[in-house]
């Protein structure tokens, strides 16, 4: 267990409100909703998370991947439209956190999370587009669009003010994070920006009025009557909700020693967040993973630090709104563009695409369906993709190979005898798992068998069988018998046994003795079907009687 240092997480809290404010500003403005909804969401979800989430480490407030889902629900039900789906996505996350289906996030493939994390990035970056280009931002709600009709509308009248002032933020915090990481570069340069600009008196257009201290709780966004059009909007959002804020707990894990989530308070802990933060006029929450390693960096121990980071941006809000509003947002554009940069592991990406051509696919498939699509449709398309591959790979590792029958002999025999014996029966062993992706296969390989009397299964190696591979199982059985091909198979498994009782495949081989224990047991079973239907003599007495 890590020792609590409650004097490095003040200061741990103090850096993390540092870095927050920019994002917190930032991210409010990209959601439609404006700066004072993302200050007030990194203030109430911030605390809220750190006292009932299930991470000791995790900071929680608005992020871009939350940003990327809210803009189109602006553009189609306004500010209460996105109220009420925060609302709403916080009873899910609730739901969730009972159902206990936190434990489930650990299942999403490396590759579905690294096109995610790029796919999100790239989106961030281009909704920055008409800010730090200084011009009004186009109407739309696909990205792309968005950014080129910001591009055409600068090409009429470029103005380069707030292409510097962007351009220069963001090149301060690139090049400071590789120079000193764990000095926040985004507030020094944000502040350099808004001196310059009122000094100078730059043409560069600021945040606007922020309200001094955060609204009273209020119902009046709720409107009953748009449940059922938000309800699809809410689902995304706490789908995104679950994915980010465990993704970024399990990387609070990996930076430290001893520290270890719970992936269901976590998700009980954002829910409240989330329930919370729309009745201040925030936007929905998650963990960010951003502002979560910085804490961890900077030798946070304990939830105190997430608690001090939204204390000091609750104490921003109150004492100086007046200064908060007068930061350019160009300023804060480049802030989120240097954002979306250092999201990108490129390290990471070049190896998960170079690892294999199914991860690489999976990669690109989901960042393009997150920048074309939305987030949670390109999880779902990254996820069933994933699943489609890894079933093909898995079904290919499933062998069916001819053995020889001579080690399983029992007894003495001649070399005529095996001569014999091999012209009438053939063993085939099916290693790997028998299931729907790969019985077609095997059906199709068995089915060609031909000029023997018997055929044995050797079942053995089989790891798992579903109900699609017993059938087919039966199928084959069935077509092999009414060719006069007798079927046997040793070596079946208690669980193979249950799977093969439930489809009836199992009574073709019981309804003549036809399962045995062993590969021996099964040839000598074999040899005496042989010998009943006339094709082998039976053994002399002589020959009997040395074996």
């Amino acid at each position: 267990m890590t020792r609590r240092d409650p004097k490095r997480d003040l200061l741990a809290g103090i850096t993390v409100a540092i870095v927050a404010l920019p994002l917190a500003l930032g991210f409010g403005v990209s959601s439609g909703l404006g700066a004072e909804a993302g200050l007030a969401t990194a203030v109430v979800a911030g605390a809220l998370a750190a006292v009932f989430g299930g991470s000791n480490l995790q900071v929680s407030g608005p992020t871009g991947a939350m940003t990327v889902v809210l803009v189109p629900i602006v553009a189609r039900h306004g500010a209460g439209g996105v109220l009420m789906v925060g609302l709403m996505a916080g009873v899910i996350l609730l739901g969730l956190a009972l159902a206990r289906a936190g434990r489930y996030m650990s299942y999403i493939p490396a590759s579905v999370v690294e096109g995610f994390t790029l796919g999100i990035a790239l989106v961030i970056g281009l909704q920055q587009v008409p800010d730090a280009l200084g011009v009004a931002k186009p109407e739309g709600d696909k990205v792309l669009v968005v950014a080129w009709r910001a591009v055409e509308a600068f090409a009429r009248a470029p103005d380069w003010t707030a292409v510097a002032l962007a351009g220069s933020v963001a090149a301060v915090m690139l090049a400071g994070a590789r120079w000193r990481p764990t000095v926040p570069f985004s507030i020094l340069a944000v502040i350099a920006a808004t001196l310059v600009s009122g000094l100078c008196h730059l043409d560069a257009t600021p945040i606007g009025d922020l309200p001094a201290g955060l609204p009273a709780p209020s119902l009046g966004f709720v409107d009953p009557s748009a449940l059922g059009t938000l309800l699809a909007p809410a689902v995304a959002v706490a789908a995104l909700a679950a994915l980010e804020s465990l993704l970024s707990a399990q990387v609070a894990d990996g930076m430290t020693v001893g520290q270890k989530h719970d992936p269901d308070r976590e998700l009980f802990g954002q829910g409240l967040a989330n329930i919370a933060a729309p009745l201040f006029g925030g936007v929905p929450a998650t963990g960010a993973i951003a502002r979560t390693a910085v804490n961890v960096r900077t030798g946070a121990s304990s939830r105190l630090a997430a608690l001090v980071h939204a204390a000091i941006l609750a104490a921003i809000v109150f004492a100086a709104a007046p200064l908060v509003s007068r930061i350019p947002l160009a300023a804060l554009a480049g802030v989120l563009i240097a954002t979306a940069v250092r999201m990108i592991e490129f390290g990471a990406v070049r190896a998960m695409a170079r690892s294999t051509g199914a991860d690489a696919v999976v990669l690109v498939l989901t960042a393009v369906a997150t920048l074309a699509l939305d987030l949670v449709y390109a999880v779902v398309i990254g996820l069933v993709v994933a699943g489609a591959l890894a079933l093909r790979a898995v079904a290919r590792q499933t062998t069916f190979d001819q053995v020889d029958l001579r080690p399983d002999l029992p007894g003495e025999h001649s070399d005529e005898e095996h001569a014999l014996l091999a012209e009438h029966i053939v063993a085939y062993r099916i290693d790997g798992p028998l299931f729907f992706a790969a019985a077609h296969r095997f059906l199709l390989e068995l089915s060609e068998v031909a000029d023997v009397r018997v055929v044995i299964l050797r079942m053995s190696r089989v790891t798992t069988m579903d109900a699609t591979g017993a059938l087919v199982l039966k199928d084959v059985v069935e077509k092999l018998n009414r060719r006069g091909i007798a079927v046997l198979a040793s070596g079946i498994r208690p669980g193979q046994r249950r799977v093969l009782d439930s489809t009836g495949a199992l009574g073709l081989s019981r309804a003549e003795n036809r399962e045995y224990a062993t590969t021996p047991e099964a040839i000598a079973g074999a040899r005496r079907h042989l010998e009943h239907a006339g094709v082998l003599r039976p053994p002399s007495p002589s020959r009997k009687a040395t074996r």
